[in-house]
C-alpha cells in the first residue's frame, strides 16, 4: 500500500461493498503489522455488519468496536465511546465503516473535531452495478451528499464493482470506466480497484489506482 494517513474512513451505497472492503482492508493491514481497529458506525444498516465477524477479527489482533450494547444480533444506535480511543490514540490504523447512506454519515458528526484536514483518507466506495450511483451525476450527487453531511472531504475512489461471488472482469472494468470519470470530474484519484482474488489475477495491470484482491467475509458459503 501506498503511504496513507492512519485514519481511514469508508463511505459508499448500501450494496456498494463497503463493510466487505473494510473488513479485508483491516486484514491486510493487521498482516502487515500494524495495530489496527476497525470501528462499526453503521447505525442505518442491520445486516452485514462488521461487528458480526469480530471473533475472526480479534484473532487476528484487530479491535472491533461497535454498538456499545453486546447484542450482535440487535439493531442499536448506540456507539460506544470506546471509538474515541484508537482515533486519539496515534499508534492505531483506524478504520471507520460508516453508514450506507448520507443519513448514516451523520454520526461522524461527534468526531468532527479529531478529523483535521489532511490527517484522514475517506474513500468512496463506488458500485457501478447499483442503480442509485450507476451514473457520473449519480454517484456525484450521492457523494456530495455524505460529504455535506459528514463535514469530512473525499480523498480517494474506490472501485468495488461486483455481483458478489458471479463478478467478472467486465463487472470491474465497467465500474473502472465510472470511476474514472468520477475522478476526473471531481479531481479525487482512484485509489483502489477492489475484486475477488480469482478475478484480480484477470485485471490489467495498467489500470489508474491499485489492485486490491478481497475475499468475501460477508458471505458465507452457502449464499450465492
Amino acid at each position: 500500500m501506498s503511504k496513507e494517513n492512519r485514519i481511514r474512513i469508508i463511505i459508499g451505497h448500501y450494496g456498494s461493498g463497503k463493510t466487505e472492503f473494510s473488513i479485508n482492508y483491516a486484514v491486510k493491514l493487521a498482516k502487515e503489522g500494524k495495530k489496527v481497529a476497525l470501528v462499526d458506525l453503521d447505525v442505518v444498516n442491520l445486516y452485514f455488519r462488521s461487528r458480526e465477524k469480530e471473533e475472526i477479527l480479534n484473532e487476528l489482533g484487530i479491535k472491533v468496536i461497535s454498538s456499545s450494547i453486546k447484542a450482535s444480533a440487535v439493531d442499536i444506535p448506540a456507539i460506544s465511546a470506546e471509538a474515541y480511543g484508537p482515533l486519539e490514540d496515534s499508534t492505531f490504523d483506524t478504520i471507520l465503516d460508516v453508514g450506507g447512506d448520507p443519513a448514516g454519515a451523520r454520526v461522524l458528526g461527534r468526531y468532527h473535531e479529531l478529523l483535521k484536514d489532511g490527517e484522514y483518507e475517506m474513500y468512496y466506495v463506488l458500485n457501478a452495478n447499483r442503480p442509485e450511483t450507476s451514473t457520473v451525476e449519480k454517484a456525484v450527487g450521492y457523494l456530495n451528499g455524505i460529504e455535506g453531511i459528514a463535514r469530512a472531504k473525499v480523498t480517494g475512489i474506490i472501485n468495488n464493482t461486483h455481483m458478489l461471488k458471479s463478478t467478472t472482469v467486465e463487472d470491474v472494468m465497467k465500474g473502472q470506466k465510472l470511476a474514472s470519470e468520477l475522478s476526473q470530474k471531481l479531481d479525487i484519484p482512484i485509489k483502489y480497484i477492489v475484486a475477488l482474488e480469482d478475478v484480480a489475477k484477470k485485471l490489467p495491470e495498467d489500470l489508474e489506482g491499485e489492485i486490491f484482491p478481497i475475499k468475501l467475509y460477508m458471505r458465507e458459503d452457502w449464499m450465492l
